[in-house]
């Protein structure tokens, strides 16, 4: 069978460390991006946040650091440890960051390459995440 075979295994070994690392990344952009945001973001316009429901950073970088950098870390654990929920906390992780860009351009427009770029990023572990092999916890190793 196909998927018995060394080269199969490595392929999914492969995906699973990349789809891992990926999402490490991700959260790590997200906590540096939210910590920033929290610590005043110095350099970035307040006008950007005119007719939004906040008067400064501190919220939305919060939002960033907690939400979309928490479920990118929980997503990039699930993953490593090979846990059954990994592909929907996946799925989860790139919902949440793709309403987080949604919700900033609606708020600030197009302001940054890092939009795209995170878009990009987020589309490239969805379709890892797919193929993300099944967990089957009812092998005995």
């Amino acid at each position: 069978m196909l998927r018995d075979n060394k080269l199969f295994g490595s392929f999914q070994n492969f995906i699973r460390y990349t789809l891992g690392i990926l999402l490490l990344f991700a959260a790590l952009n997200a906590f540096g991006g939210g910590y920033y945001g929290m610590a005043g973001a110095e350099g970035v316009p307040a006008e950007w946040l005119e007719g939004s429901p906040f008067s400064d950073y501190f919220i939305p970088g919060l939002i960033l650091f907690v939400v979309v950098g928490g479920s990118f870390l929980f997503a990039s654990i699930a993953v490593i440890a090979k846990l059954s929920i990994a592909r929907a906390a996946v799925i989860c992780s790139v919902i949440v960051v793709f309403v987080w860009l949604s919700v900033q351009i609606a708020i600030i427009e197009y302001v940054s390459w890092m939009q795209p770029a995170t878009a990009i990023t987020g589309g490239i572990i969805l379709i890892l995440s797919f193929l993300l092999p099944k967990v089957d916890h009812s092998k005995k190793s």
